[in-house]
């Protein structure tokens, strides 16, 4: 991809500032929380977790957040679509993604009206997370937040699955990627929870057989929930037939990259050990970032996969979902960048 862009992604999502505390499986049981998932919760069981909760870390999240937010440390340009509340969270969350130098500009809410989305995590002794998501203002994300010029000059739009939970945001999905085709850009999304694809398999389906997806990102519970099997090479032989491009990480092993393409196949890139396992938090949206920023840039499939790998063994190895590290440098030094 060269052809001349303002921004390598433009993330779209939920706005959200997590809420991270250590918790132990004996919590999670008493709470009756599936590990690992994402539930969607009112402002009384947000209230309700919060008092429950150990001592907690504020830190602003959202998946496609997280990757805008990364493609920074990376040496992008990003750019994010995402409501907030002008209230103390939301600020706060503003603040932090144009800190980083990204372009966040979409209209708040009023304070005073419905408050910014937060999301309690807990993170067990294996340092997976378990997420209880209120979505406050996101729900309020629609059409009249995409700005056309903005789509238009970015290099690929990027989608988080979650948005198709809040109704508004599948109008403003669809309007940025008609947008994006229209200028010859790329439309990715990310499959987010395999929890979410059980909401919304048949739609998700129908996003990536009838073209508006290009590129499919998802983990190995996501893709088989997508199809409904709990063979993980069946699963990559049919995205392969329905998506022109796909990467699906695979834990420890990195990730495998699909294409439908006969030359390139389905090829596995394997990542390097991560020396602590800390939190899982943000781990795919970090391979989202470099992977789409290596896309974006041009470079081979696979180089771009290993990029994302880097990043998300990064976010690993500490309490939070966005990179604590320079990404760039770290690319730099394995030289990939």
């Amino acid at each position: 991809m060269t052809d001349r862009f303002d921004h390598h992604v433009l993330g779209i999502g939920n706005a959200i500032v997590d809420v991270l505390s250590l918790a132990e499986d004996d919590f999670l049981l008493r709470e009756g929380l599936a590990k690992g998932s994402m539930n969607l919760i009112d402002t009384a069981r947000a209230e309700e977790l919060y008092a429950l909760m150990g001592a907690a870390t504020e830190a602003s999240g959202g998946s496609a957040g997280n990757t805008v937010a990364a493609i920074g440390s990376l040496g992008g340009k990003g750019v994010f679509f995402g409501k907030v509340c002008d209230d103390t969270l939301g600020q706060f969350y503003r603040h932090d993604m144009r800190a980083l130098g990204m372009t966040f500009d979409t209209e708040p809410l009023p304070n005073g009206g419905t408050p910014t989305a937060r999301s309690m995590i807990l993170i067990t002794p294996d340092g997976e997370r378990t997420m209880n998501t209120f979505l406050g203002a996101c729900v309020e994300l629609g059409p009249d937040d995409i700005d056309e010029q903005i789509v238009a000059n970015s290099a690929i739009a990027y989608f988080e699955g979650y948005l198709w939970d809040p109704p508004m945001a599948k109008d403003a999905f669809r309007k940025a990627a008609d947008i994006s085709h229209a200028h010859g850009r790329k439309v990715s999304i990310t499959l987010s929870d395999s929890f979410c694809v059980d909401r919304w398999r048949e739609e998700f389906l129908g996003l990536i057989r009838d073209g508006t997806v290009d590129i499919l990102l998802a983990n190995e519970a996501e893709i088989k929930a997508l199809y409904q099997t709990s063979d993980l090479d069946t699963a990559l032989k049919l995205i392969q037939t329905d998506c022109p491009l796909a990467a699906v990480t695979h834990g420890e092993q990195g990730c495998f990259v699909i294409s439908s393409d006969d030359l390139g196949g389905i090829v596995s890139v394997p990542t390097t050990l991560v020396e602590r396992l800390i939190d899982t938090t943000g781990a795919g949206d970090m391979f989202a970032a470099g992977f789409l920023y290596g896309h974006a840039l041009g470079l081979p499939n696979e180089t771009a996969a290993s990029i994302g790998n880097l990043a998300a063994g990064e976010v690993l190895g500490h309490i939070g979902p966005r990179p604590q590290r320079n990404l760039y440098q770290l690319a730099q030094q394995a030289g990939l960048l």
